[in-house]
């Protein structure tokens, strides 16, 4: 009797490796077939680029150290931090709280958006004192 074709017959034959789960070989099994012997022709795989060198220390141009806000100015976001005629302050910036209080018609101190822009990188400038980042 003939044996009928199967869709599976259109696809190469693949032979697993005869190695039980636990990692020793079958009975009969012999050594060098299995997967080694499927990808002797493949070259290795070309080493990884080398990442890219610093520049020397001396090549660099030094951070510029921070600016520490004066004592006047801090005084003065103090006192508009207290003001509470421009709103609520939790959970939002000075800078945002003025934009805010100019938005509802008040009138915040335009001394205070200058030097909120002024020291716009400066956290003690930017948050109101105890939030923090």
């Amino acid at each position: 009797m003939e044996r009928t074709g199967r869709i599976t017959d259109s696809f190469p034959r693949r032979h697993r490796a005869r190695i039980r789960a636990n990692g020793k070989e079958r009975s009969g099994a012999r050594r060098g077939r299995g997967g080694e012997r499927r990808h002797r022709g493949v070259p290795p795989a070309p080493p990884p680029p080398n990442p890219p060198r610093p520049a020397p220390e001396d090549a660099r141009d030094p951070p510029a150290p921070p600016r520490e806000a004066p004592p006047e100015l801090l005084e003065m976001l103090r006192r508009f931090d207290l003001a509470w005629e421009y709103g609520p302050c939790t959970g939002i910036t000075r800078l945002q709280r003025w934009e805010r209080a100019r938005a509802l018609g008040l009138s915040p101190p335009t001394a205070i958006r200058d030097a909120l822009l002024e020291h716009r990188d400066d956290p003690a400038v930017t948050y109101r004192c105890g939030t923090g980042l």
